[in-house]
């Protein structure tokens, strides 16, 4: 074939071919003919496609759509049979999914991204193919071409229709399949009923070598086999060759016996470039597989039929109302109100959770952890979008509420009596803080707002877990993280776990939103927030020791804006910016300013950066007044990014200290006496030098 792109016709090949409802091998067999036409045009089409621009990964002239590393042609056998046989690819976030016309339970797919992630380009083949009207054979042409409005980008986007998640880093897109098969077993034992599947859904995930080498997919892997998700299967492309060469380099793993050891059915298919039979039966045996996912180790040959194959260097129809009435009563649903309260769910509707948040708190010093479990608790026990996680720190970080069930096999009987079934909404996830959130993407995936997950960990640990947060807010993914022990003020943990650095990150990261709440009623403002932020994650930051609270001062309308002046004073010559669990220390500095050393202060409480950003220009500068005196920010984390809305900073230039959480506030120069001084250096510093007064300067 001469060079030069495909044109239309040559494309339409591989739809002429299709078949919509048979996959029995005796079919397969009888169509090798039209398959092997099939493939070898997708193979051509993606190598032009490829090649058209002089980019991408043909891999040899495929994609891999979800993990990262370079995706082959051999995967072209395994995912046309998947398309073909078993899937019913639908839009993901177009105006008919909002409208509810495509069944809930079609079959999902996702390809983990670095390597599989690079066979987008087949994915985006085969969205053409499958009448994705948007996707045109002229948008197939824009692959690695320079217009910016291209719908298919180097990584599949969720944004785009027929992509399921943006998985990016390798290990992301299994976790996020892991999180999908596990909200279709919790939508399915919350609404189905006999003969009457709402929800019953298979999850197809294409893995490659790189994979299943992350931590964070063997820590999915493991969580899937313990919750033994029936409903998952796993794709192995096992071509045996990573970027720098051949696996053997670095992995000698009997990955089928591994697999099998974390309870994985495993069907071994010796001959994935040709025997598109065999693939057909391991996929459907997958779907019959009972109470254990299944890993299909397809061994392929990467860039098969070009000169560098083998080396590194290719790399439904309505029912009637009447009817459905009918089958409800029978069913056990509620006519004239469950099924809607099932519609309300697929709808995203979040409603009701604003009646349900406290109107008022204890007035003793409450750990800002525990004001968390008294606002959301209630929330989470009420309405039943929610599922909550912890990385094995319930104890911890407050967030079970009376009467919870855990998400669990229903067959499982744990010595310790803490039993569930696919109904809970309380998930253990183990030491596995990276998996966690990987697999709340997931959740929140599934169906947007469908399900919103909570996870919950100490702050640094969300260190760990920063590539899944990162692509939560990358796909604008409704997933609240609670994040405690958020200070040095935790105390005896020591440096290891006092994450002075770590806000900085979270506060960069866009369309995230991390909250500092200083007291109760600041933490009722922050999950307000949160559960109000329909397309972006959040990061609620709250303290392992117990907090004075600042009513009647505080207040979480405030917190909603970011910002808002805790205590106004118009003779004010100064500001301090209080954030968090250390808000009570600059009402305390102002204080003593004020009684001691005659200074009017003004106090200002600064929980959430990016929401004041988003406030009119008129609010900052009437909450800062930085025209008219200094502000001072009072925050033991890293100064980084406060030079935008303060002149000096009282912060922590080193990783903290095992010390009482006392202890270690007086020790960093925390305690309102040190505070207070340092205020007053800084105060006398800018009167001798007025340039001062024009730099940001850590005091």
């Amino acid at each position: 074939m001469a060079p030069g792109l495909l044109n239309e016709a040559d494309a339409e090949v591989g739809m002429s071919t299709k078949k919509n409802d048979c996959s029995s091998r005796e079919l397969v067999a009888a169509e090798k003919e039209s398959h092997d036409i099939v493939l070898k045009t997708f193979r051509l089409l993606i190598s032009d496609l490829c090649q058209q621009f002089k980019g991408g990964h043909p891999g040899w002239r495929s994609h891999r759509y979800g993990c990262d590393r370079f995706v082959t042609l051999e995967v072209c056998h395994a995912l046309c049979t998947t398309y073909s046989h078993l899937l019913q690819p639908r839009p993901f976030r177009s105006l008919q999914w909002q409208a509810q016309s495509v069944p809930l339970d079609y079959q999902r797919q996702i390809t983990n991204s670095r390597g599989i992630g690079h066979t987008c380009i087949f994915q985006y083949a085969f969205l053409h193919l499958t009448d994705y009207k948007a996707m045109t054979f002229d948008e197939l042409k824009s692959y690695h071409s320079e217009r910016y409005d291209a719908l298919c980008p180097g990584h599949p986007e969720i944004e785009h229709e027929g992509i399921e998640v943006t998985t990016g880093p390798l290990g992301q897109g299994i976790a996020n399949a892991v999180g999908l098969a596990m909200a279709s077993k919790q939508l399915g034992a919350t609404f189905n009923r006999p003969r009457f599947n709402v929800v019953s859904n298979h999850t197809w995930c294409m893995v490659g070598d790189a994979c299943l080498q992350e931590g964070v997919g063997l820590e999915a892997i493991s969580l899937a086999g313990h919750f033994k998700l029936d409903n998952l299967t796993v794709i192995y492309d096992n071509n045996q060759i990573t970027c720098d060469g051949s696996v053997e380099m670095t992995n000698t793993e009997n990955i089928n016996e591994k697999m099998k050891a974390c309870g994985w059915n495993v069907i071994d298919v010796q001959d994935g470039c040709y025997d598109i039979a065999c693939i057909v039966d391991a996929l459907e045996q997958s779907k019959k597989s009972p109470d254990k996912p299944t890993f299909i180790n397809v061994r392929t040959v990467i860039g098969l039929g070009s000169k560098v194959q083998g080396t590194a260097v290719a790399h439904g129809a309505a029912f009637g109302a009447d009817d459905v009435a009918a089958q409800k009563r029978a069913y056990g649903f509620d006519p004239e109100e469950h099924f809607v309260r099932f519609r309300k769910r697929m709808k995203g509707d979040l409603t009701g959770w604003e009646e349900l948040i406290p109107k008022s708190f204890p007035e003793k010093p409450t750990a800002s952890r525990a004001s968390s479990g008294l606002v959301f608790n209630p929330i989470a026990k009420e309405l039943d979008s929610f599922m909550v996680g912890t990385a094995d720190l319930s104890p911890s970080v407050n967030m079970i509420w009376p009467g919870k069930v855990d998400f669990q096999d229903p067959d499982l009987r744990t010595s310790c009596g803490i039993d569930g079934n696919y109904g809970g909404r309380y998930i253990h996830y183990g030491v596995r803080e990276h998996a966690m959130c990987a697999i709340s993407n997931g959740l929140a995936a599934f169906s947007p707002g469908t399900i919103v997950p909570v996870t919950s960990s100490f702050f640094v640990f969300y260190l760990y877990a920063a590539p899944a947060v990162r692509m939560g807010a990358l796909m604008r993914l409704q997933v609240i993280h609670h994040a405690t022990h958020d200070s040095i003020g935790m105390g005896e943990d020591g440096p290891t776990h006092q994450p002075v650095e770590l806000a900085a990150l979270y506060r960069a990261m866009p369309n995230l939103l991390y909250l500092r709440p200083g007291d109760s009623e600041e933490t009722a403002g922050a999950w307000a927030a949160a559960l109000a932020a329909r397309e972006t994650p959040t990061i609620v930051s709250t303290s392992r020791h117990a907090l004075p609270q600042l009513v009647p001062n505080t207040h979480r309308e405030g917190v909603r804006r970011g910002a808002y002046v805790l205590q106004e004073n118009e003779a004010a010559t100064l500001t301090l910016i209080g954030v968090g669990a250390e808000l009570s220390h600059a009402v305390g500095v102002a204080e003593k300013l004020r009684e001691e050393n005659n200074i009017e202060v003004r106090v200002v409480s600064f929980p959430c950066q990016r929401l004041f950003d988003a406030q009119s220009v008129e609010y900052r500068r009437a909450t800062l007044r930085r025209h008219h005196m200094p502000a001072v920010v009072l925050e033991p984390y890293a100064p980084n990014g406060w030079e935008r809305y303060a002149d000096a900073a009282a912060c922590v230039t080193t990783f903290g200290h095992s010390l009482p959480g006392t202890a270690a506030y007086k020790y960093f120069g925390f305690d309102v006496e040190t505070l207070t001084a340092r205020v007053l250096g800084y105060l006398e510093k800018i009167e001798g030098d007025e340039m001062l007064r024009r730099e940001f300067v850590e005091i």
